[in-house]
C-alpha cells in the first residue's frame, strides 16, 4: 500500500506541489514506519550493494577492494549486445567471484513510456528478450532487475516477476532539488523503505549513493549501524566508480565513498548480499 501510494504521488504530483507534498508523504511513512521493536538478534543484517549499467572495465577494477573486504554486489547490466569480448570474460570473472550479474534493460528504455505507447509484449520483445538471449549465449541468467531511470508501473513489475525475476530494485534519494536548491534531505537512517527485512518483497528501493547525493560519512556509518540493530539489510547502488568529483558527463560514485561503506559493514559484522539472495536469506 506504502508504494502504491508513492508511486502515485510521483507520477501526479508536478512542481513545487511535487516537492512539498512528497516531502510531507515521506515524512507521514516515517512516523508510520519507525515505530518497530528492535529485533531479538541481528543474525541477517547485512548490506546489498549494486551498481547500474554498462561500466565493467570500471567495476572490474574493484575486484582487489571486494576482495579487500570479502564483499560481495550485484551488477545490473544494460546494452549487453554491445559486450566486447574482453568484456564478456571480465564479466564472467565478476560472476566467479561470487558477484551476482542483474538485469538493467537492453535498450535502458522507459518502462512507463514503452508500455503506455508500445503495449506489454512489445515492451517484451524491445526491452527484455534481445538482452536476456544475449547473456544466455554467455551463460547468464538474470533474476535480478533494476528499473533503468527508476521508471515502472505495476503493469511492468507483473511482467517482470511473471518473467521470472526474483527481485525488482527500485530508485530512493535521500535529497530533492528544486532549481538546484535542496528542499529537504533525509539522513539514510530515517528511510526505512531502503532497508530489506526479510519478508520476501519482491519489489525494493535501494539509495543511490553518486555524487551529488551529499550523503555524508556519518550519515552512512549510522545507516548501517541501524542495519545491524534492526536485522535488516540496507540497500544501496550507484554507477560508475570515480576516483575525483564528476567531469565531462560522469555520473557515479566515490571510490573512497564505497571503501568507507565496506570499511564500516566489516566493523558492524554485517553479510553482504546480492539482491537476488535477499527474498530467500534464511
Amino acid at each position: 500500500m506504502i508504494r502504491k501510494l508513492r508511486n502515485w504521488a510521483s507520477e501526479n504530483l508536478n512542481g513545487i506541489g511535487q516537492i512539498w507534498s512528497s516531502l510531507g508523504f515521506f515524512l507521514i511513512i516515517f512516523a508510520l514506519s519507525s515505530c518497530k521493536q528492535k529485533p531479538a538478534n541481528s543474525e541477517k543484517a547485512g548490506i546489498a550493494i549494486s551498481f547500474d549499467d554498462h561500466f565493467i572495465n570500471d567495476w572490474y577494477a574493484l575486484r582487489p577492494l571486494f576482495q579487500k573486504y570479502n564483499a560481495k554486489v550485484t551488477f545490473f547490466l544494460t546494452c549487453p549486445d554491445s559486450l566486447t569480448a574482453d568484456e564478456i570474460v571480465k564479466i564472467k570473472q565478476l560472476q566467479k567471484d561470487g558477484h551476482e550479474i542483474g538485469f538493467h534493460g537492453t535498450i535502458h528504455g522507459n518502462a512507463t513510456e514503452m508500455l503506455k505507447s508500445q503495449g506489454a509484449q512489445q515492451y517484451i520483445e524491445t526491452e527484455l528478450k534481445p538482452g536476456l538471449e544475449h547473456l544466455a549465449r554467455i551463460g547468464i541468467k538474470p533474476t535480478s532487475y533494476a528499473h533503468p531511470g527508476g521508471n515502472h508501473t505495476d503493469q511492468a513489475d507483473s511482467i517482470l516477476l511473471v518473467n521470472g525475476f526474483k527481485i525488482l530494485r527500485d530508485v530512493a534519494q535521500a535529497e530533492r532539488k528544486l532549481f538546484g536548491i535542496p528542499v529537504y534531505h533525509f539522513a539514510p537512517r530515517v528511510m526505512n523503505w531502503i532497508y530489506y527485512p526479510f519478508n520476501k518483497e519482491q519489489i525494493v528501493d535501494a539509495l543511490i549513493i553518486d555524487e551529488g547525493t551529499n550523503i555524508s560519512e556519518s550519515e552512512i556509518n549510522e545507516a548501517l549501524k541501524k542495519a545491524k540493530e534492526t536485522n535488516t539489510a540496507i540497500m544501496l547502488f550507484g554507477h560508475q566508480p570515480l576516483y575525483g568529483k564528476p567531469k565531462n558527463g560522469e555520473y557515479g560514485f566515490s571510490v573512497a565513498f564505497l571503501e568507507t561503506i565496506l570499511k564500516e559493514a566489516r566493523a558492524q559484522n554485517l553479510r553482504f548480499y546480492t539482491m537476488s539472495e535477499l527474498p530467500t536469506a534464511k
